[in-house]
């Protein structure tokens, strides 16, 4: 345990100060079981270490720890748990808990064996941790940490910083919000490098000619690693899902027809529409459906977009603007907790209660369409019913 506790104690002293994800503050950090799931390269683990370092401090009563540490290939979580516990030990940070073969019983026993000792966790987006072999939905409440919005890449790369705004709010109006953000940037003059390069916090790390590669890894290992330890895959079902997500790289967004994906890939239905819902669960799909169908794993979706723009760039040489203007429109409301349905032919995007969106660029005509609200990008500030696009990256 003692090289665990220099390590710990290294990592803490070296995680950054300056930038703090949206969730930081939002999370109820007290309560005894806490998860953070999210995809890889989001800052979850920048998130444990900078709790770690400016709340908790003292690493004998509260340690960091990674599950796929070598310290764990011949040492079992519970021993450790019970060692570190019976030292004094009072919050425990377990990083990639999805790594641990028994990841749910274990988090299951510490739960009930240490009432007075907390557990926080983080784990890929793929995992359902309410289906694990132990109940947890009575112990454990779970956290998602999507990519940075516009807002907090702003801040990062560029030291700007604004408040968050309700949608409910940016719909009320636009024109005063669009007005607080203009007195102090000008926002399109750094929409298109976020499209490009800016969802990930790690795009700091790389110069841009080197981001896609780092990208290509990240979904990589979400299918190598995450999806395959998490459901037992075989390399042989790796690289189908990988052909899969090459032949929807090319086309998304798309409504998909299961047949003719199954006949061109050599696979059954039923295997096309699994791989849809797990890519979607690992955060390199968004799957879009009807109001009141939702997505499963045997269910077809409507419409097939990217999780993000940086992926449409990372696989697609010159992705069409219009997909990606949708792309960024999907993928903020939803990580803000917006879910969003797909309405047909008529417009593009409705939320819960009905409201529409229709997405669109300069030339969109908002009295040439039955949708409550016209988003447009290139434009600085709305009017009306009109909104520009890059207003939605300042939900979260």
């Amino acid at each position: 345990m003692e090289k665990l506790l220099t390590e710990h104690n290294k990592l803490v002293q070296f995680v950054p100060d300056h930038f703090f994800r949206f969730l930081y503050k939002k999370l109820p950090w007290e309560i005894k079981c806490l998860g953070l799931r999210g995809p890889r390269g989001t800052g979850k683990t920048t998130l444990l270490l900078q709790y770690a370092r400016f709340e908790l401090k003292n690493s004998k009563e509260h340690l960091y720890i990674s599950m796929d540490h070598p310290y764990f290939f011949d040492n079992n979580l519970f021993d450790f748990a019970d060692e570190f516990y019976k030292a004094g030990g009072k919050t425990l940070l377990i990083d990639e808990i999805h790594r641990y073969q028994d990841w749910s019983r274990a988090l299951k026993y510490l739960y009930d064996a240490y009432p007075d000792m907390r557990i926080i966790f983080t784990s890929s987006s793929a995992l359902d941790i309410f289906r694990g072999e132990a109940d947890l939905s009575r112990r454990v409440s779970v956290f998602d940490l999507p990519g940075l919005s516009f807002r907090e890449y702003l801040q990062l790369q560029h030291d700007v910083s604004f408040p968050s705004w309700p949608l409910e709010e940016i719909l009320a109006d636009p024109v005063a919000i669009s007005a607080k953000i203009t007195q102090k940037i000008r926002p399109l003059a750094y929409f298109d490098d976020y499209l490009q390069y800016g969802y990930f916090p790690f795009s700091t790390e790389y110069p841009q000619e080197l981001y896609s590669q780092q990208l290509y890894r990240v979904i990589e290992a979400t299918l190598l690693q995450d999806l395959s330890f998490i459901q037992h895959f075989s390399i042989e079902n790796v690289q189908k899902i990988q052909k899969l997500l090459a032949v929807l790289a090319e086309t998304a967004p798309f409504e998909p027809n299961i047949s003719k994906l199954a006949e061109r890939l050599g696979m059954s239905r039923d295997t096309i529409k699994e791989y849809l819902f797990l890519l979607g669960k690992g955060k390199i799909l968004n799957l879009l459906s009807r109001k009141g169908k939702g997505v499963s794993v045997l269910q077809k979706p409507d419409k097939i977009y990217l999780e993000n723009t940086n992926y449409a760039f990372a696989l697609k040489e010159r992705p069409d603007v219009g997909n990606l203007r949708e792309t960024f429109f999907l993928n903020q409301l939803s990580n803000a907790g917006y879910p969003l349905y797909y309405p047909g032919k008529s417009v593009d995007f409705t939320l819960e209660d009905g409201t529409s969106f229709e997405i669109g660029g300069t030339g969109k005509k908002a009295s040439k369409t039955p949708a409550d609200y016209t988003v447009k990008d290139d434009i600085i500030s709305g009017f009306g019913r009109t909104i520009p696009l890059y207003l939605f990256g300042f939900l979260y």
